[in-house]
């Protein structure tokens, strides 16, 4: 996928979407999604998974622009507070694909 099609992307996406623009087959996905080491986090909506497309642009070193007088480095702090989403995202997908 070419970066305006990841920028074009809807806030939320599923997991096909997301596999696609991580370059990972469906099976490699869908086993890491149920295995909890997707590298980005994953909703469970019934039988559904879900990728909220920041996160997945924010692994990608893509972010859209944000409005002026948003407060998106107080998000991306709390983001970092957060266990599931710590450390440097690149780290966290390059140890997930060598496993």
């Amino acid at each position: 996928m070419t970066s305006d099609e990841l920028l074009a992307l809807p806030v939320v996406i599923d997991l096909d979407t997301a596999n696609r623009a991580l370059m990972i087959g469906r099976s490699t996905g869908y086993g890491l999604a149920k295995q909890g080491e997707y590298p980005v986090k994953v909703l469970r909506l019934g039988n559904a998974y879900r990728v909220v497309t920041a996160d997945l642009l924010k692994l990608l070193g893509l972010e859209r622009q944000q409005p002026k007088g948003g407060n998106s480095e107080a998000r991306a702090e709390e983001h970092r507070g957060h266990p599931a989403l710590g450390g440097d995202p690149a780290e966290r997908l390059s140890t997930v694909l060598a496993a």
